[in-house]
């Protein structure tokens, strides 16, 4: 599984726009020693926090738990803060509880050198925060990670954030800034990229992709696609994308940032079993995404997206593209 590559870094980063009516406010990149099942290893995480008010916050973050022994674990959490600030709100401690939804890439029994396995946890942090005068913060954070059916894990980061809102008094906003028209009206994107199996080896091949996006609301935007994960892998699959996107723009509207998720339709190509029969269970598999895409011209833009598809068969895949797309 690419579980330390910075390509899937930076593409997950567009996460911190799809919660709490995605209005961007604090993105960090965090990254610290992890202990888990009797041995240390490594976590990364990258965060949106946005205010509910002065004294509570909700966030949207991608976990990434390193490698403990038989296990390459991450996946998304949405978690609550009550946070406390100190010194003119230019230091601010906040306590945090959430689900998280994981994927983990195990070694498995009866033969199979691996399996993707998926599951529901829960973190519970604690986070300190010093904000400048510049819109940076500076973090330091203690994330434990409980399961009922895996190894638990205790990492303690440190981040750095900046503030995409500026705030209007000194320290974190209390609220977001709301939108006043849609993201994105119509948009057909052509994208290329890899797709690496979520196996011990990361074995990698082509992705193509055509997409269809409009928007619907503010802050939802709707797309339909075809996906061709590429011919160099047992995982080889191609088939219809359908997600929704939680989304919002800054920079005077020229960059746009958005989380989705959605199914995946795909016909399944390559290995069989003993029967004959295919591999792959089924053709509907759960997808979820996040993108970025930075308008060049009124109606040209450029779009990176990372996709996560989840399968009920162990041949999860990362898919990130990158590409050209027209807006009308």
């Amino acid at each position: 599984m690419m579980k330390a590559n910075w390509t899937l870094a930076i593409a997950t980063a567009v996460l911190c726009t799809g919660s709490f009516h995605a209005s961007a406010q604090e993105i960090a990149l965090y990254g610290g020693p992890l202990t888990g099942e009797h041995s240390h290893s490594y976590a990364w995480s990258i965060d949106y926090t946005e205010g509910i008010g002065q004294y509570l916050a909700g966030s949207i973050t991608w976990l990434n738990e390193g490698h403990i022994p038989d296990h390459h674990r991450d996946g998304p959490l949405v978690q609550m803060w009550g946070r406390f600030p100190f010194a003119q709100r230019r230091f601010v401690v906040a306590l945090g509880v959430g689900p998280y939804r994981y994927f983990d890439t195990e070694a498995a029994e009866q033969g199979l050198s691996y399996s993707n396995t998926h599951g529901w946890g829960v973190v519970y942090s604690a986070r300190a925060t010093w904000y400048s005068s510049q819109r940076l913060t500076a973090n330091l954070q203690l994330n434990h990670v409980q399961l009922a059916n895996g190894p638990s894990t205790t990492a303690i980061m440190l981040g750095m954030g900046f503030q995409l809102d500026a705030p209007e008094t000194p320290g974190p906003r209390d609220f977001a800034v709301p939108r006043s028209q849609k993201v994105t009206n119509n948009e057909v994107t052509l994208l290329a990229g890899a797709t690496i199996l979520n196996s011990p080896g990361s074995e990698t091949s082509m992705a193509e992709a055509i997409e269809y996006r409009r928007g619907l609301t503010n802050y939802l935007d709707a797309t339909l696609g075809y996906l061709h994960e590429g011919n160099g892998l047992t995982a080889r699959r191609d088939g219809i994308t359908a997600q929704l996107w939680l989304t919002r723009a800054f920079l005077s509207e020229r960059l746009a940032l958005g989380v989705g998720a959605g199914v995946y339709a795909a016909i399944h190509h390559g290995e069989t079993n003993e029967n004959g029969d295919s591999q792959g269970d089924g053709i509907m598999s759960a997808l979820l995404s996040v993108s970025a895409s930075y308008r060049v011209t009124r109606n040209w833009s450029a779009r990176i997206t990372w996709n996560r598809v989840a399968t009920r068969y162990s041949h999860d895949t990362d898919v990130i593209l990158a590409g050209i797309g027209y807006r009308f």
